[in-house]
């Protein structure tokens, strides 16, 4: 029987290999997106820069997806 760790690359290779999935990564930005987007706004409400409502926080999470998107790419 072949021992499994002889064809076995190094942790570094394995990680920069993978790519992962796409949809995990798209998901986790529209959740990080909208979780900074409310605090954004939720921060300028406080200042009074901003007004704390559903469209702005739509809007400043769709910015922040678009933003982190391309940067990533």
């Amino acid at each position: 029987m072949a021992d499994p760790d002889t064809d076995r690359e190094g942790l570094q290779e394995g990680l920069e290999s993978s790519r992962g999935d796409p949809r995990v990564l798209v998901i986790l930005n529209a959740i990080l997106s909208l979780l900074f987007a409310v605090m954004i706004v939720w921060g300028g409400s406080l200042i009074g820069a901003l007004e704390y409502g559903l469209p702005t926080v739509a809007a400043v999470a769709v910015a922040l997806f678009v933003l982190t998107h391309i940067m990533t790419r």
